[in-house]
């Protein structure tokens, strides 16, 4: 690969700064093996279990990073954020640990579990907007009226740098076993973008894939466009990648250096790969993180580390998902997906 570019390495330099008053707050999750995946022989997959991250989200690192960005006035003055949830939990914790007030929109379709999880932080949470990208259109509108600082669920160098801090966690975890690929889901592209510069900047070789369910790709479609674009989105179980990508989102040209190959997962495959989680590792993982389960089998000799990003999944939700798939629907293999 060749070199970073001027903003990935400003991104990878951002994460290295963060101090330990930010890092003290956030979990360092474990990096295990994945053995149902490794069965085949193929290729060993390594697990990054961010579902088991603090508020059960890697969101609670950007916040963490962002919050500490501002001076102490623009903490008393109050912070507001969109988000389906997980961002919102991470901006709570956040608010708990470094103090300040806060407001964290939602659109009408937000799992209630997460926004019952929100809410327990006492912090209030609004909705606003019938779907994300118009929640975090009127949540930067409320947050220019009321004088309230915006954090960006993906959409600022600060909070990406903070998500940055998984790939730095993979590296150290890693030690000298050579990594071959690592995936991520993608919604916005704040997580893919942190994690790939920051385990490019160590790892020039290391492959970056972006899953992401086929019912709601912005960011995949954005790419190949050149340009931020809106797709026909259709409902996902993977609610924390969904919605659009903002016009001038500094993701997109970090996605478009830095993921080297995209993959698009049937809703099927997603609820399959939740099936599997429980079945063989038997941990609770959200859509979001299925999605970046269904990588392919590997070549032979590869290790491939998948972000395992959020465990918040409501419990219809994932009844739905562990049902027995009926028969007019088309179920993957039960391995995981070819690339």
């Amino acid at each position: 690969m060749s070199e970073l570019s001027v903003l990935a390495q400003q991104v990878a330099e951002a994460t290295r700064a963060l101090p330990a008053a930010v890092r003290r707050h956030v979990a360092v999750t474990p990096l295990t093996s994945l053995r149902a995946a490794s069965e085949s022989g193929d290729a060993k997959f390594l697990l990054k279990c961010e579902h088991q991250q603090k508020t059960g989200s890697f969101k609670v690192r950007g916040a963490l990073a962002k919050l500490w960005s501002l001076t102490d006035d623009e903490r008393r003055r109050g912070v507001i954020a969109a988000s389906t949830g997980n961002h919102g939990l991470g901006v709570a914790h956040a608010l708990a640990a470094l103090g300040g007030t806060g407001l964290v929109c939602v659109p009408a379709g937000a799992s209630p579990v997460k926004v019952a999880a929100i809410r327990r932080y006492g912090v209030e949470v609004r909705v606003t907007g019938a779907e994300p990208a118009e929640t975090e259109r009127l949540a930067r509108r409320l947050a220019a009226a009321e004088q309230l600082t915006y954090i960006s669920p993906y959409n600022d160098l600060s909070v990406i740098a903070g998500q940055g801090t998984v790939g730095e966690e993979i590296v150290q975890q890693a030690g000298d076993r050579p990594v071959d690929a690592v995936v991520v889901a993608v919604g916005g592209g704040g997580l893919i973008s942190g994690a790939a510069a920051a385990v490019k900047s160590a790892w020039p070789g290391v492959r970056v894939i972006g899953a992401s369910p086929v019912n709601d790709a912005a960011m995949a479609a954005s790419v190949r466009a050149g340009r931020v674009v809106e797709v026909a989105a259709k409902p996902t179980i993977s609610d924390a990648t969904a919605g659009g990508v903002e016009e001038g989102a500094i993701t997109l040209p970090l996605c478009a250096e830095l993921v080297d190959e995209w993959l698009l997962i049937e809703e099927a495959e997603i609820h399959s790969a939740l099936r599997l989680m429980i079945d063989t590792e038997h941990q609770l993982v959200e859509g979001s993180a299925a999605t970046g389960l269904k990588t392919g089998r590997g070549q032979p000799g590869q290790t491939i580390v998948i972000v395992s990003c959020g465990a918040n999944i409501a419990s219809d939700a994932l009844a739905e998902a562990i049902a027995p798939p009926r028969e007019d629907v088309a179920d993957s293999t039960g391995g995981y997906a070819g690339q």
